[in-house]
């Protein structure tokens, strides 16, 4: 283990400060978005608020913990890990209680656990850790396919809850972490053509069908497009979302103060909580967030490119599509773009299983960095 000295010198500092400011504006967003919905129902205004401040202190002392391990354990760990969390899907879809339609989450007292939101920084450690002992047969189609095949069965059993966000996020995740992984090119061509063949296969099935297989309410997310024209129908959250960051303008109507949180939008502190800073700050603040997320993926995609393994650079591959896909899924659900899909906005939005993820998935990097500069003061 990495002495807790060594730790502070060769944590990459601009990626801690930055992760420290968007937490601590999200603490205060999710205050500002939720206390009304929190009074409204018979709590503390609050109670979100708290609830937020001890996920991330316990996130934080766990990964403390965390980052003093080598790369390698946590590799080692992944594997027991997915099959773990892989049997709690499958349990969880046989035992579990619908909750927003979906058998997504594993009650544990006051606070509720999210499984597919777990799977998907495992998954990331787990492929590094494969295509880095398997980096010598990675010509053999099959073995070098084992991870794809596993993440399809994975994002089966997710869609099956069903939660098709969550589902298209971890399918991107472990589509995009192979083809960053060393695995030959002619693979790689051979799974873009098997990919497009499926595509083909399921938009037939979807036209024949009509989409038949689908719930009511799944389908009626693919009419994502003019939503005030559907206000008082399924437009309605979005086109909310459009008058809170028309109401807001460049500047804001100032912190605590906007009106779409009163139950206009039905949950301001997760999904739509963008889109109630850009009300409360305005869009110089939401440019700014955006901007923010730019750079943490930038200095994410930096402590790859430097790393000395291709372990350490996958892990940090993974964890800057990880955060990509969360911001660009829940920004375009947010703008009309595509399908609202019910996927929170990393450091913003309220959350326990996700704000845990994510802070994992940050000390991961930093502890690729960490052995990176080792490594280099040794050479």
């Amino acid at each position: 283990m990495t002495k807790f000295k060594d730790i502070i010198k060769n944590i990459d500092k601009p990626l801690f400060i930055l992760t420290l400011i968007l937490f601590v504006l999200g603490l205060v967003m999710i205050f500002s978005a939720s206390n009304v919905t929190s009074y409204m129902n018979g709590g503390s205004p609050y109670a979100y608020f708290f609830r937020q401040g001890l996920f991330l202190i316990v996130s934080f002392i766990f990964c403390i913990i965390m980052v003093k391990f080598n790369t390698k354990f946590y590799g080692m760990m992944s594997n027991i890990l997915l099959i773990a969390f892989v049997a709690v899907l499958i349990l969880l879809l046989i035992y579990g209680k619908a909750t927003n339609y979906a058998v997504s989450w594993i009650p544990i007292g006051p606070f509720t656990l999210q499984p597919s939101e777990f799977i998907k920084v495992i998954m990331i450690v787990f492929m590094a850790r494969f295509y880095e002992v398997h980096e010598k047969r990675l010509n053999n189609f099959f073995i070098a396919l084992i991870p794809l095949i596993i993440g399809v069965v994975i994002t089966f059993l997710i869609m099956l809850q069903p939660d098709l966000g969550t589902a298209i996020i971890f399918a991107a995740l472990t589509g995009i972490v192979f083809f960053s992984s060393p695995v030959s090119k002619v693979i790689k061509l051979k799974v873009i053509a098997l990919f497009f063949g499926m595509c083909l296969v399921i938009g037939a099935v979807l036209i024949m069908s009509g989409g038949s297989f689908l719930q009511a309410r799944q389908l009626e997310r693919f009419n994502f497009t003019r939503p005030c024209d559907r206000l008082l129908d399924t437009g309605n959250q979005v086109c909310n979302g459009y008058i809170a960051i028309n109401n807001g303008g460049l500047t804001g109507i100032g912190l605590g103060n906007s009106t779409q949180k009163y139950l206009y939008l039905p949950y301001p502190y997760t999904d739509f909580i963008f889109a109630v800073i850009v009300e409360e700050l305005g869009l110089v603040v939401g440019i700014g967030i955006i901007l923010a997320y730019m750079y943490l993926l930038y200095r994410i995609l930096k402590i790859g490119r430097e790393s000395y393994t291709n372990r350490g650079a996958l892990l940090c591959y993974g964890v800057a599509v990880y955060i990509f896909l969360h911001v660009i899924v829940n920004l375009m659900g947010l703008f009309g773009l595509m399908p609202m899909t019910g996927v929170p906005l990393p450091f913003m939005s309220y959350g326990g299983s996700f704000t845990l993820c994510l802070m994992v998935s940050l000390a991961i990097v930093q502890r690729v960095n960490i052995e990176n500069r080792i490594r280099s003061k040794k050479s």
